[in-house]
Parts: structure tokens; sequence; C-alpha cells
């Protein structure tokens, strides 16, 4: 199958958007089944008080229960850096499997060095399934592709389900420009790439974002089409060639300070959604490397 064909269906998409980490979630529908998949499920946490919760999660499960829809999947793009993965704990609810693409392998073992976890099985087998780029699968009657998309990070894939393509963070909305590329792992020339080839889609695929922070203080949004962004996305109609883009995007990155979860949420996220283990007083804690990431750029807020 290539790139650029269609593929049959349009599901239903319901989107859920998390202001606290500016994150869409998304429950997806097969509407001739009523099979659904839910699409990077965000944990709650605070890291003023270390609370967790699962406020947003539940929001999801609670719209499938309403809706009397089947949950096949939980599905994950990649290991997120700016908020938890619910992903773990609604395995734990429905016992629907999870995954997400193969090389979160590489992630792993990149990230067991910086957090040091030499014992860290860094081998994927958090999660269910694993996806290579190119395979296919069925959400009830409608046809699903997993495209390997790396950029962003190592590990980043793009579901295409039926008519409707979940892009993660290599695009935000047309308004919105492209993701970062400078979190370790990810590399400006890949996102090129990886953005043409989601590009190369049916005009009228429906393209939706993994986040939205709202650019001039509108409302948040997540739907776009290929064609629009291809017309009207602010850093490709700016950056028109690799070299262009590349060079764009590596000044935009060396503006901005880290998120402010990436090293709380990487070792929860590398484990499926889940905590390290509790130590003995039954506590799970979080390990934060100092002067681990190479970062001088200082966020004041």
């Amino acid at each position: 199958m290539t790139a650029s064909r269609a593929l049959a269906g349009r599901p239903l998409v319901k989107a859920f958007f998390e202001k606290r980490t500016c994150s869409v979630q998304y429950v997806v529908v097969d509407l001739e089944t009523g099979t659904a998949a839910i699409i990077d499920p965000v944990l709650n946490f605070d890291p003023k008080s270390g609370a967790t919760a699962t406020h947003s999660a539940d929001e999801l499960l609670q719209y499938v229960r309403d809706q009397g829809y089947r949950l096949a999947w939980i599905l994950d793009t990649h290991p997120h850096a700016d908020h938890f993965s619910a992903a773990g704990y609604l395995r734990d609810k429905t016992g629907a499997p999870t995954a997400i693409g193969e090389r979160v392998v590489d992630v792993q073992k990149l990230w067991k060095g910086i957090y040091n976890l030499p014992n860290f099985p860094a081998d994927g087998s958090q999660w269910d399934r694993l996806f290579a780029d190119g395979e296919q699968f069925r959400l009830g009657a409608t046809d699903v592709e997993v495209m390997f998309t790396p950029g962003h990070t190592l590990a980043s894939i793009t579901y295409r389900i039926g008519d409707a393509v979940f892009v993660h963070d290599t695009l935000f909305m047309p308004d919105g420009g492209t993701a970062r590329a400078d979190f370790p792992g990810g590399s400006a020339k890949a996102l090129w790439a990886s953005i043409q080839r989601i590009l190369a889609l049916p005009d009228d695929a429906r393209v939706f974002t993994g986040h939205d922070y709202m650019p001039g203080g509108r409302a948040p949004r997540w739907e776009s089409t290929v064609a629009e962004q291809k017309a009207s996305n602010i850093h490709l109609t700016k950056a028109k060639t690799e070299a262009e883009f590349v060079a764009l995007r590596e000044e935009r990155d060396r503006s901005l300070p880290m998120p402010k979860l990436i090293l709380h949420a990487l070792q929860v996220n590398m484990r499926g959604g889940r905590f390290p283990e509790p130590e003995d007083n039954g506590t799970s804690y979080l390990k934060i490397p100092l002067n681990a990431l190479n970062c001088e750029t200082w966020d004041d807020s």
C-alpha cells in the first residue's frame, strides 16, 4: 500500500482536550461495529504536590461506556515528554491491549542511560503490541495503517484510521507550525522527511494533532486536513526545502525551554504509563537526573 492511497472508512473522532498540558486525547470509533480505540490518553499529574489522578482517563472511559462502544485498543503515538500516559491504567481497567511503535525500544535504551537504570528491560515488553512501519490492521470495519514518522522522537508513529490521520506532535494546527526536534534522539531532518510523508496523503484526509497551544489566545483546535496543512502551515509555507526547514526548526528549538515535565514523564512513559516499582515503604519515586539535558534556555514562568 502506498502512502498516498486512501484507506477505507470514515471513523467518528471524539477529542478530549486536557488543558493543564494542552494535550488532545482521542476516542476513535468505527460506527459500523461500535469498535473504539483510545489514542494518547493522559494520566493527570501535579508536579508541585506529586499527586496523580485519573480524571482525564476516566472521562474517556465514561464516554465509551455511555455510547455503548467496545474498546479494542489503547494506542500511544510515542513516549510523551509533557504528560504521563494513562495507557497502563486503562489497560488495567478494561483489559484492552496497549500498543506503540516498535522503535520505542530505541527510546528506552536512550533514557535508561539518562536515568541510570541498568536493569530496566528496554525491549518494549511494557506494551501488548509493537507496531512496525506499514503494519495494517482493522478497527472494526475500518482500515488502519501505521506510519513510522520520527523526528520529534526516535519512536514517533502516525496512525491512519480510515480517512483520519493521528500525527501526534509532528504537525500542529497550521497556525502552530511543527513539532520541536531537540529532545534526546530528535532530528529536524528526520522530522522534515516525516512531514513530507504525511503531506503525501490524500488532500482531504483529516489531520488530528496531539497538542494545541492556542496561538494568539484562540480556543483549542485540533482538526485540519492535509490540504490545509500544505496551504497554510506557518513553518511549511516559510521553509520550502529540507535545508530551510532544518534551519528554521533548529533556530526555533534553541529558544525553547524544555517541557516542565520531561524528566518526570519519560521515566513513566517508557514503562508504558506505569510508575517505577514501589520501594519498601510502598511509595513509588521519580528520579530527576541533574544536568542530564543539554539545555541552557531558562524558563522563568
